[in-house]
């Protein structure tokens, strides 16, 4: 069902489906960001990872290669994670 739902958001807003590495790298990112920042940070940290891979695909890279390192450059942000966290 949420699938069906993220892959109508793609076409509504003129996107291919998620690819299932794409989707499992965003989520994975989500969690870190709430776990290691506040979870409210997570839609806004989402929107501006849309925004640097939107930019990324303007100077020519590959979706896949901006979401990498979009991400990449999240993680490296990201503080240490705490015992708890994961």
């Amino acid at each position: 069902m949420e699938e069906a739902w993220i892959d109508e958001l793609a076409t509504a807003v003129g996107q291919p489906p998620l690819a299932s590495d794409e989707a499992a790298a965003l989520l994975r990112a989500s969690r870190e960001v709430a776990h290691r920042v506040e979870r409210k940070m997570t839609p806004l940290a989402a929107f501006l990872l849309g925004l640097d891979v939107a930019g990324r695909i303007a100077e020519g890279h590959t979706r896949a290669a901006a979401l990498a390192e979009a991400i990449a450059d999240l993680d490296r942000l990201l503080p240490e994670a705490g015992p708890d966290s994961g």
